[in-house]
């Protein structure tokens, strides 16, 4: 018997009743204080412990990547402990944690990062790496449906609204991931013997999930260093701001113009002949003393 894949969280029992009930035409009695609630760290461990290693398992047929499952997971459940309450309030939490981790795990950006550039070991059985190679080929778009539809259950339209596209593109798209992979694997072309392959594809794999204590203070540790670093860098700005409105000017500088080439100045020339007075001056200048008091003596005319 193949493990299910699980799509939502189990009902809740109906509330026993016990002790003496009121008889016809009595008054009821006094309503007694609530029962305490669970508080929100008891109910995201809840809620954890049961998508967390469904989740796992569904990133990896995704991706066909273990690690990048394991992150998916951990990354959507920090983000939810961080809107905490929007996602307790929502109508099905459990569909909002998969729509969250399907984007996170199909993000095209992981193709650039170093650590998932490389392959992972496959599958150990033979049949499980073939449906996975088919699997991984598939557009993400036409992976993702044929996982909702085929996979977890789901019904057309809710496949449809959690892809966000229209019915008869999700139609289409299933239609073509079953027929590539009816072309690849002909015993497959059962949508109930293609349900069982990918719940036994999935469980094979020993995927582990982080606890939930690990994955709260992960969130507040994210938060908080996202936090400290708005602050540095509104710091940064208004640093910044105030260096330019400190060193700007405060009036208009007209910029210098260019130089111009002036016209009309007469050519530089050489130091011509030296007259006879200026050859008798320069030698009267040269047979005078160089230095000493009478250099300083005044000279009668």
């Amino acid at each position: 018997m193949t493990a299910e894949l699980p799509t939502g969280l189990p009902p809740e029992p109906a509330p026993e009743v016990t002790g003496p009930q009121p008889q016809p035409g009595e008054p009821l009695p006094e309503p007694g204080p609530p029962a305490a609630s669970l508080t929100p760290a008891q109910a995201f461990d809840a809620l954890y412990a049961f998508c967390a290693p469904a989740l796992v398992r569904q990133a990896y047929l995704l991706t066909g990547r273990r690690e990048l499952a394991r992150e998916s997971v951990e990354r959507t459940f920090q983000l939810a402990w961080q809107r905490w309450p929007e996602v307790a309030v929502d109508r099905d939490p459990a569909g909002w944690m998969r729509a969250m981790t399907y984007e996170y795990a199909l993000s095209p950006w992981h193709r650039f990062r170093p650590r998932y550039r490389h392959p992972e070991p496959p599958a150990a059985d033979p049949s499980d790496r073939a449906l996975m190679a088919v699997l991984l080929k598939l557009p993400p778009p036409q992976r993702r449906c044929l996982l909702l539809y085929d996979g977890l259950g789901l019904d057309l339209p809710e496949t449809a609204a959690e892809t966000e596209a229209s019915t008869p593109t999700t139609a289409n798209r299933l239609m073509n991931a079953r027929a590539a992979i009816a072309e690849r694997l002909p015993d497959l072309a059962d949508p109930s013997a293609l349900h069982e392959r990918l719940a036994s594809l999935a469980s094979h794999e020993r995927l582990r999930a982080a606890k939930p204590p690990a994955v709260r203070k992960g969130s507040e540790r994210r938060a908080r260093f996202w936090t400290r670093a708005a602050i540095a860098f509104t710091v940064a700005l208004i640093g910044t701001t105030a260096l330019t409105v400190r060193t700007a000017p405060t009036h208009y500088e007209p910029p210098i113009a260019p130089g111009a080439e002036i016209q009309g100045v007469p050519a530089r020339v050489g130091q011509g002949a030296l007259s006879e007075s200026e050859v008798s001056l320069r030698r009267k200048l040269r047979e005078s003393m160089g230095n000493g008091p009478e250099r300083v003596a005044p000279v009668g005319r």
